[in-house]
């Protein structure tokens, strides 16, 4: 079996697809994708279906190694995302190959449900607690928030608190509540908001400071669990921060190497006794990636959702979309070959004709200075 074709689709709103197909006929989808950056991803993965074309698609440790070492220069998160794509695309073909869904290759589940959250929204911190309290009423029991807009570097945090005391209000004790804050916060503010959380008991408070500063991260360990991740690319960024004390890890399975990677990320993660929860703000294919890491290592946390939200109905781009059924806030363990899906290939060659270039949105303080997205 060889691959005879790597191809790429910008889906709307945001998205990239990836398909590779093999002299089989059998085809591996994945979801390569920096948010803003799908047109420069591309690029990246059209470059490197010179190394893939021809190549055994089950060699896929080696194929990796060649795509990331192959060339002088390495790494960031063009680069790392057009890997992760490629990476779910071979072990979609692999799953099918065998058989057996990828954490089945990967050593076999160790869990039977995936537990899931979802984000909340809303402007003010009551209109915040009642879309959480929707989001538990469809069976949620954990859920997710964010500030309103930019924060200032010594701004006071009361808002934040008021709105983390509004949801844990009114989601009772029994559900968890987690506060991203999204890379817009400086040391400064985090440093004064996190004492304030603690009597509210968040699951955990994540990217408490831009990553480009990850490594002062130490100085704000404490009581609240501290997450971070979505924009580290390999293992070797995650070690820093897990040696500084951050509990959660959220590599994105898009960005971080893909499924190979993730695995070797959880792993070292689990050295720390540190655990995992997947970041996937994306399609159904990124979901899928992540929900078969899910299932087969030990130290797994929550999965991020952002389809299905509402019902498995509204997930496009596949054909079959039980396997996204919850059922008391989780999913059953996938079973299907390869990610578990199959993909609705006319629907995104549709979307691809239609294309998208979308920009992440430009935001400033009262100012007139450049904040924080």
């Amino acid at each position: 079996m060889k691959i005879t074709s790597v191809e790429t689709f910008l889906v709307p709103p945001r998205l990239l697809f990836l398909r590779i197909g093999t002299s089989t006929g059998l085809a591996g989808w994945g979801e390569p994708i920096v948010e803003g950056r799908a047109a420069t991803v591309r690029t990246a993965v059209d470059e490197m279906s010179s190394v893939l074309i021809g190549a055994d698609p089950l060699r896929i440790e080696d194929l990796w190694q060649t795509l990331t070492r192959g060339t002088f220069y390495r790494g960031g998160p063009v680069l790392s995302s057009a890997v992760a794509g490629v990476d779910q695309a071979l072990w979609d073909i692999a799953g099918q190959f065998y058989g057996a869904p990828v954490h089945a290759l990967l050593g076999g589940p160790v869990r039977s449900r995936i537990r899931v959250y979802a984000s909340a929204h809303g402007a003010s911190p009551a209109a915040l607690a009642d879309d959480a309290a929707r989001l538990v009423t469809l069976g949620y029991t954990a859920v997710k928030i964010g500030p309103p807009g930019s924060l200032a570097f010594l701004g006071s945090p009361a808002d934040l608190v008021a709105r983390v005391a509004a949801v844990r209000s009114a989601v009772g004790p029994s559900v968890d509540v987690a506060l991203d804050l999204h890379g817009r916060a400086s040391l400064a503010f985090s440093r004064r908001l996190l004492p304030l959380l603690e009597p509210h008991l968040p699951l955990f408070v994540e990217e408490p400071v831009r990553p480009e500063y990850a490594a002062r991260i130490g100085s704000l360990v404490g009581p609240t669990p501290l997450a971070l991740g979505e924009r580290l690319y390999d293992r070797r960024a995650f070690h820093e921060v897990l040696s500084a004390g951050v509990t959660v890890v959220q590599p994105d399975l898009s960005h971080a190497g893909g499924i190979s990677e993730g695995r070797r990320i959880a792993a070292v993660a689990e050295m720390y006794d540190a655990v995992v929860a997947p970041h996937c703000p994306l399609g159904p294919i990124a979901l899928a990636a992540s929900l078969q890491l899910d299932a087969a290592i030990p130290n797994f946390l929550v999965q991020e959702q952002a389809v299905g939200v509402h019902a498995p109905a509204d997930i496009p781009f596949l054909v079959d979309t039980s396997m996204f059924a919850m059922s008391a806030g989780s999913l059953a363990v996938p079973s299907g070959p390869g990610l578990g899906i199959q993909v609705d290939e006319d629907a995104v060659r549709a979307a691809g004709r239609v294309g998208h270039a979308w920009r992440a949105p430009i935001d400033r303080h009262d100012d007139g200075s450049l904040a924080e997205w």
